[in-house]
């Protein structure tokens, strides 16, 4: 069985991945933003899962934590689903805290980042961002674009050693997706707990859809991008991606 690590656990996807998991009889690491969100989580913890809170948009609290987890269990997987829709965490959140956690997490030999369709729609101009959340300079879908390129980035990287794929787990109804969203909620999640946990599939790169790979943006496969983007979020984190 495995360890995983689930980010954003409290509620949607998160917490229904943390369960299944659970229900697998897998170890899991569940992920509440505050003390209060912890409440959130409590069913989790008493069926066995252990907790970190950290507030994902302070990059120090993040380095903190990953410095806490690297000194426990070891961990087999993450699973990056934490993510917010608008506002000035959308890129310390959805961008850089997976980033933290990817670089200075030594053990993971699989990480599994959470998408969007709407990465399609992403800017790939990285000039004027500011990676600290002071304001709002990156949309939604630039973020997402983004992560799916981290993805990537990281599955060329660390192959063979380490695997890396991107989930689109479509428009469930979650609280960022709307109670009337279209999508099936348990297809939403079935997939990254497949890539984090199935040891015959050994799939790594790729930009996944309910079970089938699908194709994203054409600068997530662009080394060229890749590498620019690695590039600033070391200079503005001042971690930089290892090559393992």
């Amino acid at each position: 069985m495995a360890r995983i690590l689930v980010t954003g656990s409290t509620d949607g996807l998160g917490r229904a991945t943390a369960a299944a998991l659970l229900d697998l009889g897998h170890q899991v690491i569940v992920h509440a933003r505050s003390a209060d969100r912890a409440a959130a989580v409590a069913e989790l913890t008493d069926r066995g899962a252990d907790r970190i809170i950290v507030d994902l948009a302070d990059r120090q609290a993040v380095m903190d934590a990953a410095a806490e987890l690297d000194g426990g269990e070891a961990i087999d997987a993450v699973i990056h689903n934490a993510g917010v829709i608008s506002g000035p965490g959308l890129l310390p959140v959805n961008v850089v805290a997976p980033y933290l956690f990817t670089a200075l997490l030594r053990t993971p030999t699989r990480h599994v980042y959470l998408s969007s369709g709407m990465h399609r729609g992403g800017s790939t101009d990285l000039a004027g961002l500011d990676w600290d959340g002071d304001r709002v300079t990156a949309s939604y879908s630039d973020t997402k674009l983004f992560v799916t390129t981290l993805s990537t980035a990281v599955a060329d990287r660390w192959a063979p050693r380490v695997s890396a794929n991107a989930v689109d787990p479509g428009w469930v109804p979650t609280k960022m997706g709307g109670a009337g969203a279209p999508d099936d909620f348990d297809l939403g999640h079935e997939t990254q707990e497949r890539l984090a946990t199935d040891p015959h599939l050994a799939a790594t790169g790729g930009y996944w859809h309910h079970g089938e790979q699908r194709q994203p943006h054409p600068a997530v496969a662009d080394p060229a991008f890749q590498q620019e983007l690695l590039a600033v979020l070391a200079d503005a984190t001042g971690v930089e991606l290892p090559t393992r």
